[in-house]
């Protein structure tokens, strides 16, 4: 759940390129290093170590508008995830938004990437909207985002869940192809 919602908070705000070049600098700089058959590799720092960090941590690594959601968040999750692995995934995402600096989107995308309950990703967000836009141009998408999620619901209709993981996950694979190795 920690990394769930420590990787939520540092795709707040930011494109997805440069959220991906954070995780990876805040994983090599304070998290534990696995070694794996193809060389050590990162994890993400646990809580306690988040929790531990000073502001000019996060600065050094351009993270400082992170520093407060993320300390808020482990702190929260220190004292609270016993309760929290106890809650339904819907109170899930509503009790994350009691923490300071984490808001509706943060939470939903969280909860569906910790319990893979695809439902409650915020079906606005970009990335949704992008990638389905290029998967299916001739659909006629609308251009806010409040709009864009209503018409998503309706055309995904029970298949919600998978089709917003399906079409996140193409849109994954096809901006790494596109960019190259």
């Amino acid at each position: 759940m920690w990394d769930a919602i420590a990787t939520a908070i540092i795709r707040q705000v930011i494109r997805a390129d440069q959220a991906r070049l954070q995780h990876q600098r805040f994983r090599r700089q304070h998290g534990p290093a696995v070694s794996t058959s193809t060389g050590t590799l990162h994890a993400l720092p646990r809580p306690e170590t988040v929790a531990a960090l000073q502001r000019e941590d996060f600065q050094q690594l351009g993270m400082a508008f992170k520093a407060d959601a993320l300390g808020n968040a482990a702190a929260a999750y220190l004292d609270q995830h016993t309760k929290w692995l106890e809650l339904t995934p819907l109170r899930l995402v509503e009790e994350l938004q009691t923490v300071p600096r984490i808001g509706p989107w943060t939470a939903g995308a969280a909860v569906a990437d910790f319990t893979h309950d695809w439902t409650l990703y915020p079906h606005s967000d970009l990335a949704v909207r992008t990638w389905a836009q290029i998967a299916a141009p001739d659909v006629d998408w609308p251009t806010t985002e409040r709009d864009f999620a209503e018409r998503w619901r309706e055309i995904t209709g029970h298949h919600l869940g998978p089709a917003t993981l399906f079409t996140l996950a193409w849109g994954a694979r096809h901006a790494e192809q596109q960019s190259g190795p």
